[in-house]
Formats: C-alpha cells, sequence, structure tokens
C-alpha cells in the first residue's frame, strides 16, 4: 500500500459506487492490523506489570529518593528513542526500529531484574526507554502511513483496547507475586514470557511483505526525505533530562547545580526537535505537539507520585495499587473507545477540551486523597479518572497531529510527538518532585507536600483545556 493510498481516501471517496470502504480487518489492511495489535498488547503487559512494582523495588533497594530518577530515566531515553525512530521509519519504513525496540524491551527485563543498586534500576529503566521511544514512533508511524484518515481513531482507539486484557491480569497478579516473593520474579518472569513472542514477531516483521509498509519506491527521493536526525541534539536532550530528574532528589547545593544543568540542555536543545512555535502554541501542528507534553506530563506525574505516595505513606498493599492501574487501563481503552467509535463525528479538539476537564477533576482527587483524615482510595481513585480523560484525548491528539503533518513527514511529526510528551513528562515530575521536597526541608509533613505537589497539576490541564482549539483540523499551521 503507498503512502499516496494511505493518505488521501477518505469516506467520502466512495462517491456514486456505493461500496463500502476497507475498514481494519478487511484483507488490505487485515495483517498490519494484527501486527500493531499484538505489539500493544506485548508492551502493554510488560508495562502494565512493572510500573506498579518499582515503587517497591526502589524502597527494597533503599533508593526512594531516586525514585523520580528511576521514572525519569525511562523518559529521558525515550526521547533519544523516539528522535531515531521516528527518522529510521521515515526513510526505510516503521518495520526495522519496531523489531529492535521490541528485542530490546526483552533485554531491559533481565537488566532490571538483576539489580543489586538502584543504580542498575536505573540503568534497566533507562534502556526500556530507548526501546519504547522507538515502538512508540514506529507504531504510531506505520498507522500513518498504512491507513486513511478515516481509519486511524479506530486504529488508534484497537491500540488501547489491545491493553484490556493485560490490565486485567498485569498489574493484579504483579502485585501478588512482588507480595508473595518478590518483585524480581515479576521482572524475570515477564522477560520468559514476553521473550519467545517478541522473536517471533520480529521474524513476522521481516518476512512481511513490502506492501504492509511503506514501499522504499513510494517514499520521496532521498534528497526530500527527512535530514539526517539530530542524534547530537537528543542524547543532550536526554541527559538534560535525566540530570534534571536527578537534581530533584535532593534540596542543596549539589543537586541544584544538576538541576540547572539539565535545565540549560533542555531550553536550548529542546526547541531543535520540535516544530517552530510549540512552546508559544502557534497554531496548528505546533499546539497539537504541545497538548501532547502537557496532558502526558500530567498524567505520568498522577501515576508516578499517587502509587509512592500510597505505598511508602499510607501503607496501601502493592495488589491494591495494582487493581487501580487495572482499573486504569481499563477505562482509558474504554474511554479511547468511545471518542473513536461512538463520538466519531466530533470535532477532536473539543474532546481533548472535555478529556482535559475529567482529568482536572482527577487532579483534585489526588489533592483531597492526600490528607491523613481521608480514606487514601480516594487518591487511588484520581488514577483511573486521569486515564479517562488520557483515553479521551490522546488518540485525538495524535490524530490532530498526522492531519497537519505531509504524508512524507510522518516519522518527523510523530518523533516530535513523541519527544514533546517525554519533555512534558520529565518537567511536569521534576517539578512536582521539586516543589515536595522544598516542602519537607522547609517542615511540611510528607503528605502534605503530596497535597502541594498534585495542586500543581491543574495548572497544565487547565492550559489544554483553553489551548485545544488552536489544534483543531482547520487551523493555519
Amino acid at each position: 500500500m503507498t503512502v499516496e493510498q494511505a493518505v488521501h481516501p477518505s469516506p467520502n471517496d466512495s462517491g456514486d459506487t456505493g461500496e463500502a470502504l476497507p475498514g481494519l480487518f478487511s484483507r488490505l489492511h487485515a495483517a498490519a492490523t494484527l501486527t500493531f495489535a499484538t505489539v500493544m498488547f506485548l508492551t502493554g503487559f510488560a508495562a502494565l506489570a512493572v510500573v506498579p512494582t518499582l515503587p517497591t523495588a526502589a524502597e527494597d533497594l533503599d533508593g526512594v529518593p531516586l525514585f523520580p530518577l528511576v521514572a525519569g530515566s525511562f523518559v529521558a531515553a525515550s526521547l533519544l528513542g523516539g528522535v531515531l525512530g521516528g527518522h529510521w521509519a521515515d526513510r526505510s519504513g516503521a518495520r526495522r526500529p519496531l523489531a529492535l525496540g521490541m528485542v530490546l524491551s526483552v533485554v531491559t527485563l533481565l537488566v532490571s531484574a538483576s539489580s543489586l543498586s538502584i543504580w542498575q534500576l536505573v540503568v534497566g529503566r533507562f534502556v526500556d526507554g530507548l526501546a519504547a521511544g522507538m515502538v512508540a514512533v514506529s507504531v504510531t508511524t506505520a498507522i500513518g502511513q498504512s491507513y486513511p484518515e478515516y481509519l486511524r481513531p479506530r486504529m488508534l482507539a484497537m491500540m488501547s483496547a489491545s491493553w484490556i486484557i493485560p490490565s486485567l491480569v498485569g498489574p493484579p497478579i504483579a502485585g501478588v507475586v512482588a507480595e508473595a516473593w518478590s518483585w524480581r520474579v515479576v521482572f524475570y518472569g515477564l522477560a520468559a514470557l514476553t521473550a519467545l513472542p517478541a522473536v517471533a514477531l520480529v521474524a513476522v516483521l521481516r518476512r512481511a511483505p513490502a506492501g504492509d509498509d511503506v514501499r522504499a519506491a513510494d517514499l520521496p527521493p532521498a534528497e526530500e526525505r527527512a535530514s539526517r536526525p539530530p542524534l547530537l541534539v537528543a542524547a543532550l536532550l536526554s541527559l538534560g533530562a535525566a540530570l534534571g530528574q536527578y537534581g530533584v532528589s535532593g534540596w542543596d547545593t549539589r543537586h541544584l547545580l544538576f538541576v540547572a544543568a539539565g535545565v540549560a540542555l533542555l531550553v536550548v536543545f529542546a526547541p531543535r526537535l520540535l516544530p517552530a512555535g510549540t512552546w508559544r502554541s502557534a497554531r496548528g501542528l505546533p499546539t497539537a505537539v504541545l497538548l501532547r507534553g502537557l496532558t502526558s506530563g500530567t498524567y505520568f506525574t498522577v501515576e508516578a507520585l499517587v502509587p509512592l505516595m500510597l505505598i511508602t505513606e499510607r501503607r496501601v498493599a502493592a495488589v491494591t495499587v495494582g487493581v487501580a492501574f487495572t482499573a486504569s487501563a481499563v477505562l482509558w481503552a474504554v474511554a479511547s473507545w468511545v471518542q473513536g467509535k461512538l463520538l466519531q463525528d466530533v470535532a477532536r479538539h473539543r474532546l481533548v477540551t472535555v478529556g482535559a476537564l475529567v482529568m482536572a477533576a482527577s487532579v483534585v482527587f489526588a489533592v483531597v486523597g492526600s490528607f491523613s483524615g481521608v480514606s487514601p482510595l480516594l487518591a487511588m481513585a484520581a488514577m483511573p479518572l486521569a486515564a479517562i480523560g488520557m483515553g479521551m484525548l490522546d488518540p485525538c491528539v495524535t490524530v490532530l497531529s498526522l492531519s497537519h503533518s505531509a504524508p512524507d513527514r510522518l516519522g518527523h511529526t510523530t518523533s516530535a510527538m513523541q519527544t514533546n510528551m517525554n519533555l512534558g513528562q520529565v518537567v511536569v515530575l521534576a517539578f512536582a518532585t521539586a516543589v515536595l521536597n522544598a516542602g519537607l526541608a522547609a517542615g511540611a509533613s510528607r503528605l502534605g507536600g503530596y497535597a502541594i505537589a498534585f495542586s500543581l497539576l491543574l495548572v497544565p490541564t487547565l492550559l489544554v483545556a483553553v489551548l485545544a482549539v488552536r489544534a483543531r483540523k482547520d487551523a493555519n499551521p
């Protein structure tokens, strides 16, 4: 299937012929649909089982103060993986970076499982982030390359739906295993379960006919394709993100110097990987990319700090927190299905606004649930509520971004989205953690510090609700 065929058909193309347009499981798209769904199933199962165990692992390795670095190293590496995967996908199709990302995702489980210190766990999460960045960009690029515009919202909804089964069994089982045996068993078990399917998937991708991806003959001439990616810029940006995450783990001169160095690298190099005007919300693609960063940053911070607070401060069992992760993944998939199927005629930017307001409500739950006299279940409810908002708005932001992109720049666009998504996660989590640690240094209680940190998340969610209109499809780039 060529880029020209993939991009231009629309629901109106059937015209007077009366013929039904191809669906996701039509002969034309079935192979690609099943392949991408398999990738999401494997990555979802691993991710949803690993994340709930990270606070327990950090506590066991005497590294709770460095937990932001454990979470942030994943994000920092995703910056580099996204840039590399996006450029690679633009030049030769998405199959190869997707295959490499799947192999690396198995390797990182073994590295993390054998951790003897918090720093080895950081390295494992870094490799995982590199793989995740390549996989995420490759899959999104492949969807843009392989499906017409009218099928993209449905395919993105299916990507979320592919996480339903992993979300139902992954976090609860991981919580039980971590409680009964060890968090290490979770990592080793996931490596064993995913190794063979990952190898099989790589073999399938290598044998896939050229028509299932972008053929070399269909790509623009080499001189017209995206230029060589600024890998040095991406590497320095990843370094800045890692330095910042380490710096906010303390509140002394040394840590502040790390924060200053990280911020300097982000300010200098981030604009080189983003569309011009992203940070000032220029209409069209720049605003869509900005929205991805703000929403992902908020959700990631809720997903990282709420479980940490529940496990280390409120002493909620890991298996209970795993149930919250399960509910979050299921509700994300349901909300994504609703926007792609039942609300497909609603303007995408309006759904982004609705999703952002739902996320703002989840932040209020997190704040109130931080008070010692309130049941911790209220804070735990913030996670699935935030997932509803993200399931509603995240596919819409992706569709808006792709609609502003030329066919031969889809990889570049998805790479920019991935970059700003990771930047948003780094900046928002680092800022919330810095506020938390500053409050503790000033003598505030730990729960009070969490409440203050969570309250700051209202700012990005409300900004998204206001700015969404600037990303609408008919906005001028």
